[in-house]
């Protein structure tokens, strides 16, 4: 069965994209974070006639539509459910090779956050779930409010959702699930509104910050980010490009310090041997993030936030 029809998702920065990882023909990319396979589909084309792609998502749902974009470029095409944090384990298991250049883009789907029975938005009323896999055993939204002593709840509010008031929220939730379990979108929104107040002119809503912060949580999206960056990087060879897309800071610090620290050249005196720990891996070609042109944003407001850094392996 086909998968239902969602709303366009427009890559982000694709020409950007293209050009740090020096798209060519024959050249093979590994997108660990296909999704539905916008960036994917600009790689194919701008590296006809045989360029490849391998990708990789931890959501089923977003491989059954890329896999339906991607169909008339099938041969060129290998998708595989996984993790990107194992890529390297996947590929081997996979009998892939070492990959020209490697893509990873954080971001959360369109067809993620426009589906209600995801639980991701809180613009529909629907079950809290957030999980990018959901085949997956973890908990969902809903079982991690239900169970999560309050010092981890404010922990998980502050760290992941830069939430000031982390302590106040959820101590209200520990006494409001006392009553009744927090099982929708709906629930955890007026709750957090609630709490916190309405959106103030200019201000975003109060409930954005909580919903980031549980689907962090829940998917474990900063847990080892940093060694599987590392393992990206050592995976390819001489000349071999990696770019990550990130959508907010604790995305974008955790991608800015571990790029950074491969290409930390050695700080050890000439001739002894090495002990600052230099990996002296990778080449930064530029040292600020990039953004979206300004024509891009109004084209597309989701791609406001996103932050591109890329490098080339030594």
């Amino acid at each position: 069965m086909s998968p239902t029809p969602a709303p366009t998702h427009r890559p982000v920065m694709v020409a950007e994209i293209l050009e740090a990882l020096d798209a060519r023909p024959g050249a093979v990319l590994l997108d660990g974070t296909v999704g539905t396979g916008g960036h994917a589909l600009a790689w194919l084309e701008a590296t006809a006639p045989d360029g490849r792609v391998i990708g990789l998502d931890r959501d089923p749902e977003a491989l059954a539509r890329a896999r339906e974009r991607l169909a008339p470029f099938s041969g060129r095409v290998r998708l595989l459910h996984g993790d990107w944090r194992k890529a390297p384990g996947i590929l081997e298991d996979a009998g892939e090779g070492t990959p020209d250049a490697i893509l990873l883009d954080l971001g959360i789907g369109t067809h993620q956050v426009d589906d209600p029975g995801r639980g991701f938005s809180f613009r529909h009323d629907a079950p809290l779930d957030m999980r990018f896999d959901r085949t997956s055993p973890g908990p969902t939204a809903a079982e991690l409010l239900r169970r999560t002593p309050e010092p981890e709840l404010a922990r998980i509010f502050l760290e992941y959702g830069e939430e000031r008031a982390a302590r106040r929220l959820a101590h209200r939730i520990v006494e409001a699930r006392r009553r009744d379990p927090i099982e929708t979108t709906g629930d955890l929104a007026r709750l957090v509104r609630e709490t916190l107040g309405t959106r103030r002119a200019g201000r975003i809503d109060p409930a954005t910050r909580v919903f980031q912060a549980l689907r962090i949580a829940v998917n474990r999206e900063l847990s080892g980010m940093d060694r599987a960056l590392e393992g990206l990087v050592g995976m390819l060879a001489p000349g071999g490009r990696i770019a990550v897309l990130s959508y907010h800071s604790l995305e974008d610090r955790v991608v800015k310090r571990t790029l950074r620290a491969l290409a930390e050249p050695c700080r050890c005196r000439r001739g002894d041997p090495c002990t600052c720990g230099a990996r002296e891996w990778l080449e930064l070609r530029e040292r600020r993030a990039r953004r979206p042109s300004d024509e891009e944003i109004v084209a597309n407001p989701r791609a406001r936030s996103a932050r591109l850094r890329w490098g080339v392996r030594r």
